[in-house]
């Protein structure tokens, strides 16, 4: 388009804005006049933007057209707008109008995992026992030795966990915290626990995801038995899933407890496995700095979205991890 063509184009609009601003019969209106001509988006605003089209020769002259069209409708516009009454200068724009009506504004809330392990964070707290947070990167020594892992286990393989290349794992469990907690917090009696993310490597399907969630729990003192433990779980399990549960021990193995048994919910319905628990073994008393033959204790983890997707009839594991706003919405 020629320097021509957009000087004529310029006049026609100035002669349109002029004839709307002397149409407009209400402040409304030619606000409306305003915004459609003056605005950002406005006629002579993008006229001003088509500038770019010419040659550097006529750019100048074309400025001085566009210049005195907005100069003209902005006198007309003002003049206009006294005649209406409208009263003081334009409001503005950061300034709040507190006549329009309100909008409700979304609030944020806690990740469906997060509510779960604050909830049971806090109902340990109750029973009297202390929060910490440990390491995600961690040495083998806490993940694997020192909880009684011999080093030819399959779970220190690379195929089953992440390791750095400086030759850290990425923590696998939090049980991993427990010879840290006795070493920081020295003599017993113990009540420590922590939580947060660990790292496997599973294949993702409907149940599994190669991070998760867990809450880890131990316990230290002279006279704590299995019956300790059982109590501790029935407090825990009905405060968070209600009085009516029943729970179940079925016997099992792991290296850093003895006696270990897997602990199963009965809830809506049917039997949930849930996590699992036992007698700290003496090796691993013994690694963090405690004689086994004055000291016991009893340790409990618990995968957080499993008990999650229970309370929460969530079928699929992926949804937890998608951050989906309609799926979390819900929650």
């Amino acid at each position: 388009m020629t320097v021509n063509e957009l000087i004529d184009q310029a006049q026609a609009l100035t002669a349109a804005a002029l004839e709307a601003v002397a149409q407009a019969s209400t402040s409304d209106d030619l606000e409306n006049v305003r915004i459609r001509y003056l605005g950002k988006q406005g006629g002579v605003s993008l006229l001003m933007k088509s500038m770019g089209q010419l040659p550097e020769a006529d750019r100048r002259s074309f400025g001085q057209v566009v210049n005195a069209a907005k100069k003209q409708v902005q006198d007309a516009w003002d003049a206009r707008r006294a005649s209406l009454g409208a009263g003081a200068a334009p409001r503005p724009k950061n300034q709040i109008d507190v006549t329009l009506p309100g909008i409700r504004r979304e609030v944020g809330r806690h990740h469906p995992l997060m509510q779960t392990m604050e909830e049971v964070k806090s109902v340990l707290r109750g029973m009297g026992f202390r929060y910490d947070d440990y390491t995600e990167v961690e040495d083998e020594k806490y993940n694997f030795d020192y909880l009684n892992t011999p080093s030819w286990h399959t779970s220190r393989d690379s195929h089953d966990s992440f390791y750095t290349e400086q030759g850290h794992v990425l923590r696998t469990h939090t049980s991993a915290f427990q010879v840290r907690a006795m070493q920081a917090i020295g003599k017993p009696p113990i009540r420590a626990m922590t939580s947060g993310r660990c790292y496997r490597r599973d294949e993702i399907d409907a149940t599994h995801f190669p991070i998760f969630h867990q809450l880890d729990v131990i316990a230290i003192d002279r006279d704590i038995c299995f019956a300790d433990l059982k109590y501790t779980l029935y407090r825990m399990l009905t405060t968070l899933l209600g009085a009516d549960i029943k729970l179940r021990f079925r016997p099992s193995y792991f290296p850093f407890t003895t006696p270990s048994a897997e602990v199963d919910v009965y809830y809506r319905g049917r039997w949930m496995e849930l996590l699992g628990s036992g007698m700290m073994r003496p090796e691993v008393l013994r690694n963090g700095g405690l004689d086994p033959a004055e000291w016991r204790g009893f340790a409990f983890g618990m995968g957080i979205e499993r008990i999650t997707m229970a309370r929460l009839n969530i079928t699929d594991i992926r949804l937890l991890y998608d951050n989906e706003a309609a799926f979390l919405k819900q929650f």
